[in-house]
């Protein structure tokens, strides 16, 4: 079983960038990945979904990637070669005519010319996409690793919990199964006895039972009892499994509480609507851990 909450992180260096990814999961009805990435990334964003995919299907994922460029190898200098000839052409023209200058130290003016941004400037140079593929591919499938195990780490816990719970459940239906008997029974004589009080001995004993087999089949909770142990039984074998099962064990809830609510309703003794309160608090307990069940 997988927690739908969960940590995940992963970063790595190549020769010319710095890769890091974080992740951060909670729970959600489906896969929701949100992306937040350099714009050089954009073209493995479908690498990202798939490689996420293959290690989670539900819950909502905010995808953090930062991408560092490093020092060597990735900038290089660029002169405006046309720009500088122009200048030097002018301040050569421009020294015959009014400083008399025949010979420009045209040197002295490419040095004061190269400490302006006009001229020269640093520009990153494109990257190798095969190269950074690769460190998308191996970072992206650590990180979501590292979230896989968390989330599985949680579903553990959380299957324990489930596990207890399902226990109290099974115990109070065996509680109610008892109780049902010998209510039945305790019901049975208790109405004789009325019936005799009022009319003495002369009860007719097939109308007798005929009152009491109508009487007891509209407050009869044996279906719902079975129907009850049954979806238990199915409760444990869900809780057992390594798929995904969130989703069936939130429409099996439903079930149950369907069924217990049923047995409040067709149940008058105080005993009975006591185990059904009781009943809904646990399930209610289960419900809530399963909206964080993957």
């Amino acid at each position: 079983m997988k927690s739908m909450t969960g940590y995940g992180q992963a970063a790595q260096t190549n020769e010319a960038y710095e890769l890091n990814i974080e992740l951060k999961s909670v729970n959600n009805r489906f896969l929701d990945l949100q992306i937040r990435m350099p714009k050089e990334l954009n073209p493995f964003e479908a690498l990202i979904r798939k490689i996420a995919k293959e290690k989670i299907q539900r819950g909502r994922v905010d995808v953090f990637i930062n991408l560092t460029p490093l020092k060597s190898g990735n900038k290089k200098v660029s002169v405006d070669w046309e720009l500088l000839q122009q200048l030097v052409s002018e301040l050569q023209n421009g020294g015959k005519e009014h400083f008399g200058i025949v010979d420009f130290p045209a040197e002295q003016v490419l040095v004061k010319a190269m400490e302006q941004s006009d001229f020269v400037t640093l520009v990153d140079q494109p990257s190798d996409e095969d190269t950074l593929e690769e460190l998308v591919q191996v970072v992206a499938d650590a990180a979501f690793t590292q979230l896989a195990a968390s989330r599985e780490h949680e579903g553990i816990g959380i299957q324990k919990v489930m596990l207890e719970y399902s226990e109290k459940v099974q115990d109070l239906v065996n509680e109610l199964q008892g109780f049902v008997t010998e209510y039945e029974a305790d019901f049975q004589q208790r109405y004789q006895a009325k019936l005799e009080e009022y009319l003495g001995n002369t009860v007719d004993q097939d109308r007798l039972l005929t009152e009491l087999a109508i009487l007891l089949e509209r407050g009869d909770i044996h279906e719902e009892l079975d129907r009850l142990s049954i979806h238990l039984e199915k409760l444990g074998k869900l809780l057992q499994t390594t798929e995904p099962v969130g989703r069936e064990l939130d429409f099996l809830l439903q079930e149950m509480n369907r069924e217990v609510n049923t047995i409040g309703s067709k149940s008058s003794p105080i005993q009975i609507k006591d185990i059904v309160v009781q009943l809904k608090t646990i399930l209610e307990k289960i419900r809530e851990q399963i909206q964080n069940v993957e």
